[in-house]
């Protein structure tokens, strides 16, 4: 038996946001989708930042972690910047959190679900799911051949066991090897 995947892939990714644009809260929606790839959030992570968290001269957002992860500043590349920005720009409160709901609330994980679901439906995607981001965060690190050690301060991960799950479908590990 096979197991099913729970990883997006980076055209996937791409296929997501593309979707997004298309829903009611277009900007709003496709930064979340890629932060959460981006920055391998989970979806409580990213409910919960704070506009203090920012740091946009810097190009930088200090990533809280939950389950007793590692918290740490994470690097904000510039499309994604540029995104942030489009975003802040339109967002009309004094909310301390980053992304609130269209009643001005602090945005709900089930809102994130939802909004998920509709992309991957919109997208002609297989259901995606909010974790689903985290891992595909983690397979693309270690395909591009990030230090696993690396990855698990990135993704907050207490125990480097966490993260050697993203190990075992990266075959291009092994090419050259014999070389």
């Amino acid at each position: 038996m096979t197991d099913v995947k729970n990883w997006i892939t980076q055209s996937e990714i791409e296929a997501l946001r593309k979707a997004a644009r298309k829903t009611r809260n277009p900007v709003r929606n496709e930064l979340i989708l890629l932060m959460m790839y981006r920055h391998g959030l989970r979806v409580s992570e990213l409910c919960k930042i704070q506009m203090e968290q920012l740091d946009l001269d810097q190009s930088n957002i200090f990533v809280k972690r939950i389950k007793n992860g590692i918290s740490g500043m994470h690097p904000i590349a510039g499309d994604e910047l540029r995104l942030l920005r489009r975003y802040l720009r339109e967002r009309k409160t004094s909310l301390p959190w980053l992304f609130v709901s269209e009643r001005g609330n602090q945005l709900a994980r089930s809102s994130v679900n939802k909004m998920c679901g509709l992309c991957s439906d919109i997208a002609s995607l297989p259901p995606v799911n909010p974790h689903m981001l985290r891992h595909g965060c983690g397979f693309f690190m270690i395909n591009k051949g990030h230090d696993i050690r690396a990855i698990q301060v990135y993704l907050g991960h207490a125990s480097i066991t966490n993260t050697t799950i993203y190990t075992k479908l990266n075959e291009k590990q092994f090419v050259g090897m014999w070389e």
